[in-house]
């Protein structure tokens, strides 16, 4: 006869109340990892965070070097369904505004990439990127203001820009210019989590009581 323990019957249900909480990271190079190895890369050290907190947190990285917000688009809901994610942390658009591409159509790529996830009942938090001033002052403010109004229209979480802090130090950038050192990597990541730790409170606490 097989006799359970209170312990026993505690952690299964433990196991039972507590759901994972996956967050799909979805960008581009500067997620990716590009010319650092993976272990230093900024979702690594955020996936180490929060499975410090709890093991209940993943993270799975789908960010492709050189993707565009079309590009996103059209892979998104593959991802979606592939991952089924809690919550997209969306960080595309970079790409295009080198590229100089139409403000009205990163806008509704990224827009329909919001739309998308919101319909799969994954959260976004939206990762803002700001241009180099010789793209011109009326472009790249335009491009900047992309993504507060994404925010604001669709009511997402939002980081006003990636490389906040240290955008314009070039100690912390590859020698291209436009990549993160692995020393930035610890800044990229404090400004992901001074967002995102406000969308999974509801999470931890659900862990914590749990437990």
């Amino acid at each position: 006869m097989l006799f359970v323990t209170p312990a026993a019957t505690a952690a299964t249900t433990q196991q039972m109340t507590a759901k994972t909480t996956t967050i799909m990271v979805f960008g581009d190079s500067l997620s990716a990892n590009y010319g650092i190895p993976t272990e230093a890369g900024w979702v690594n050290l955020l996936t180490q965070r929060l499975q410090s907190l709890s093991p209940f947190f993943q993270v799975i990285n789908t960010s492709i070097s050189g993707e565009t917000t079309f590009g996103g688009r059209n892979r998104i809901e593959q991802a979606l369904k592939t991952h089924r994610p809690d919550i997209v942390i969306l960080g595309l658009g970079a790409n295009d505004g080198l590229r100089g591409s139409a403000i009205k159509t990163i806008y509704e790529n990224l827009e329909a990439i919001i739309k998308i996830c919101q319909q799969n009942n994954a959260s976004v938090l939206l990762v803002g990127m700001q241009l180099p001033p010789n793209y011109g002052m009326t472009y790249t403010q335009k491009f900047k203001n992309i993504y507060p109004k994404l925010a604001e229209n669709y009511q997402t979480g939002l980081i006003p820009f990636l490389l906040d802090g240290f955008g314009e130090n070039h100690e912390f950038f590859q020698p291209d210019g436009i990549h993160p050192t692995i020393p930035a990597q610890e800044k990229i990541v404090e400004n992901v989590w001074s967002v995102l730790q406000t969308m999974i409170l509801g999470d931890l606490a659900a862990i914590n009581s749990a437990n």
